[in-house]
């Protein structure tokens, strides 16, 4: 779909990037200040990462309780920051209505802070909570030694995380650092604003670009090379690593054409090659570092249990040889057709890299016959013209999202123990024609997901199902540990699974009526039981330990609720304050959130809480005081939340998500238009019922990594 990027500098020197894209549904912004952690003063590591989240803590016009985090929360977006080596992002993505609110908060923060030391006291606490957990997580620690192999004289190789002892508040010489990095990167000439949306966004960019003090760019300090010799980074079992330096790179260079290519899976390249072997699971390329002229490229080969790290290690730089020298004409424009069918959201498009395909060239002489792989016939895929075909019985069609021949969603969900996971290569090949083809399990339960412009959808739906019919062995791939509560948050689609009924049921949407008959043809040869949905049961109050308690407790509460309306609401009313009490007040940690979810059918609310310091009865104890507590509704946020569910600004993925979780609890006729209603008819003693609800605890579904903790009662 066709977007436009236009460039300007306003009169203080920002400079500001412009994606305008009629189709989008969303707007955002990515305010990128070019200074990181390698720019702050030495003697205190961290400053920079400190100051990123100083800068949320609220302004003289924007106090934390109206400020960024809470107003887009409010509707129904969602934001983050990111500090980096040489540079700090703060980026949010909302509907076009609260753009303007949502981008004042953010200039107004990032340009007038209120650095108090009530609140750098309260956030250096949850610094170092996040550096004991980086402490203590492998895969963090892995990226840090591998970042540790370039030149001792690089900044890469140091610590700048940040903890209490690296981050001397109450020192003169401390604050008057702070005050200084704030004034001389904080402002216009060091910053570069992207916005990208449906609609203009000029006359936005330059009303609150211009809160920025006027400036010029800072020369940041060059650093010194990134090799002194050779890159010999530490390897793991079942895992190779290759860093790759380059040190007088273009500043407009992307590495995208070759992390595209690198990684491409049929026959001919790389990744083709070493699974034929029987040697690698999985291949990811990533930039971990970039800064005027200089560049790290991080190769990573997840490897099966047959693979020798140094013959595979040979391959991969014998296709780099080989990529280097070969003609690329073709390539080029296979490159430019697989760019343009991608449909990248509002921050996907804001976050785009526009810059030069390069073609790196690295030593060595190729030997193996490699080949370009054949143009993608997925991208040439037209809608079959098949005789009259009936839905089958397990399908159901919801006409909520247009057949515009733009995106359409399919979901099927089996019970069955014979199915396997397959489907990753093809996985791997829609993505990079812009359609999204998820295959998950949960217990007995497998669910494929496949969104996308409809003709490439139905390309890649007869792949997969030819392929689950006759599947060829993959090897499972290896996944990075994750901390205590994802851990959680991945287990409980599990736990709700359940037993669940046998055979196979569907739901289908945005497809027209070719495209639909092309869709009964397919599904009507799946093999299995189609069946209904009906309602799942509400579940009784349980405690389930999941993992065993390591250094910090984590705990995960799931609350199912009969009505969506008014969960919905009471979750909007609830987000903002329960971060507010159980992070910045109480401190238990850095990871602490609460949200609405469906899974499986269930709609219901979400707790989170992983903490260094505070047991699960603590925890617990906690969560029990916070629902004690009266939930005021404030007319506005009725407004706001009923709002996000309007076609015209809910995105495709989101609905399409929705009406599937509708079709697993029984609904196929549900329509978004009439819980927007619904929500706009609630009122306080509606709010009232739902928080006294979830405080009876009768409905709790806890996962936490240690024993049920004193106090709490499952039903009986």
């Amino acid at each position: 779909m066709s977007s436009t990027l236009q460039h300007l500098v306003l009169s203080n020197g920002l400079r500001v990037r412009l994606w305008h894209a009629p189709h989008l549904k969303r707007c955002a912004a990515l305010l990128r200040v070019e200074a990181g952690s390698h720019d702050a003063p030495p003697a205190y590591p961290g400053l920079a990462h400190f100051l990123e989240h100083l800068l949320f803590l609220g302004t003289a016009r924007f106090p934390v309780e109206d400020g960024l985090m809470r107003f887009v929360q409010s509707q129904g977006g969602q934001l983050n920051a990111s500090t980096r080596e040489r540079h700090t992002e703060f980026f949010f993505e909302v509907p076009p209505t609260a753009v303007s609110g949502a981008l004042e908060r953010l200039c107004d923060m990032l340009a007038h802070p209120l650095l108090t030391l009530e609140r750098q006291a309260a956030e250096r606490e949850v610094i170092h909570a996040e550096w004991v957990a980086w402490s203590a997580n492998a895969e963090a620690q892995r990226q840090y030694a591998l970042l540790r192999s370039v030149s001792a004289q690089h900044p890469l190789s140091g610590f700048h995380a940040g903890n209490r002892d690296s981050l001397p508040i109450h020192e003169a010489a401390f604050q008057q650092a702070l005050s200084e990095f704030h004034r001389q990167f904080y402002q216009a000439g060091q910053i570069i604003l992207t916005l990208s949306g449906p609609q203009p966004l000029e006359a936005l960019a330059r009303q609150f670009g211009a809160l920025f003090a006027p400036g010029r760019k800072v020369r940041q300090s060059a650093a010194p090379p990134l090799l002194d010799g050779p890159l010999q980074p530490g390897q793991i079992e079942g895992q190779l690593d290759m860093l790759l330096a380059h040190e007088d790179l273009p500043d407009n260079a992307s590495f995208d054409y070759l992390s595209t290519w690198i990684t491409d899976n049929r026959p001919g390249g790389l990744v083709h090659e070493l699974r034929e072997r029987g040697w690698l699971q999985d291949l990811a390329c990533t930039v971990p570092y970039r800064f005027a002229g200089q560049a790290l490229l991080h190769l990573k080969a997840r490897l099966s249990t047959t693979a020798d790290r140094a013959d595979v290690e040979g391959l991969i730089r014998d296709w780099l040889a080989f990529f280097g020298k070969a003609d690329h004409s073709a390539l080029l424009l296979e490159y430019q057709r697989l760019q343009a069918c991608r449909s990248p959201g509002a921050l996907e498009l804001a976050r785009r890299d526009d810059g030069v395909p390069i073609v790196p060239e690295y030593p060595g002489e190729s030997r193996h016959p490699w080949k370009f792989p054949e143009p993608e016939p997925l991208l040439s895929a037209v809608v079959a013209q098949t005789p009259g075909t009936p839905v089958p019985t397990g399908l159901a069609y919801s006409p909520v999202l247009p057949a515009s021949g733009e995106y359409a969603a399919l979901y099927i969900r089996w019970q069955a123990e014979h199915l396997r996971d397959v489907l990753k290569p093809l996985s791997e090949r829609a993505k990079r024609i812009g359609v999204e083809l998820d295959w998950t399990r949960s217990a007995n339960t497998w669910q494929l997901r496949c969104c996308g412009a409809p003709a490439m959808v139905l390309g890649v739906v007869e792949q997969a199902l030819r392929t689950l019919e006759n599947p060829l062995a993959v090897g499972a791939t290896a996944e990075p540990p994750l901390i205590p509560l994802r851990q959680l948050m991945q287990q409980l689609p599990k736990v709700l699974a359940g037993a669940g009924q046998p055979g196979w049921t569907a739901l289908a949407t945005g497809f027209d009526a070719a495209a639909g008959n092309a869709l009964n043809h397919l599904l009507g040869r799946l093999a299995g039981t189609p069946y209904k949905p009906s309602r799942p049961r509400l579940l009784p109050s349980q405690w389930q330990q999941c993992g065993e308690s390591g250094g910090e407790q984590a705990l995960l509460l799931f609350a199912p609720v009969a009505d969506e309306a008014a969960g919905r609401l009471l979750a909007h009313l609830l987000q903002g304050p329960f971060y507010q009490r159980l992070r910045s007040e109480l401190q238990l940690g850095y990871a602490v959130f609460s949200a609405f979810r469906q899974i499986h059918g269930y709609s219901g609310l979400m707790f989170g809480v992983q903490s260094p310091g505070a047991s699960h009865a603590e925890i617990l104890g906690h969560l029990h005081d916070f629902f004690a507590r009266p939930a005021l509704l404030p007319e506005t946020s009725r407004d706001n939340l009923a709002t996000q569910f309007h076609a015209s600004v809910m995105p495709h993925a989101d609905l399409a998500e929705w009406l599937w979780q509708a079709h697993l609890a029984g609904d196929d006729q549900a329509d978004p238009q009439i819980l927007a209603a619904r929500i706009r008819q609630l009122r306080q003693p509606d709010i009232d019922r739902a928080r006294a609800d979830l405080a009876s605890g009768r409905r709790w579904l806890i996962l936490a990594n240690g024993p049920a903790a004193p106090g709490f009662l499952p039903s009986r």
